[in-house]
């Protein structure tokens, strides 16, 4: 049973920054591309980065050049590094693992972010 726990949110003002971290109970990390989506209420769950086992990124165009992605393998943790906070990032922030041997995702139960003033 592979388990995700999400930490690092909080509260910050408009322009701020926050690290959310998401550590994983897997036997193999390595095997595994991670991924950190967001969620607002009333609205469908949307990718914000991605990291595929072999390091190749991708992320939504509204976090490009603020948000950066990435893995340490060796300690079974992936984070995001959000800078330049906007109201808009405000949501429930969930760390997802996917399995490339069977292509089967995981979630964890998501760390709440919030920029206001």
């Amino acid at each position: 049973q592979v388990q995700l726990v999400e930490s690092g949110g909080g509260l910050v003002q408009p322009g701020g920054s926050l690290r959310l971290s998401c550590s994983a109970s897997v036997s193999i990390f390595s095997i595994y591309n991670m991924g950190w989506y967001r969620q607002t209420p009333g609205k469908q769950r949307e990718l914000v980065a991605t990291m595929t086992s072999s390091g190749v990124t991708n992320s939504a165009g509204s976090v490009k050049g603020r948000f950066t992605i990435s893995r340490d393998n060796a300690k079974k943790m992936v984070y995001l590094q959000m800078n330049s906070l906007k109201p808009e990032d405000t949501a429930v922030y969930y760390c997802t693992a996917e399995a490339i041997t069977t292509g089967r995702s995981y979630w964890g139960q998501g760390t709440q972010v919030t920029v206001s003033s």
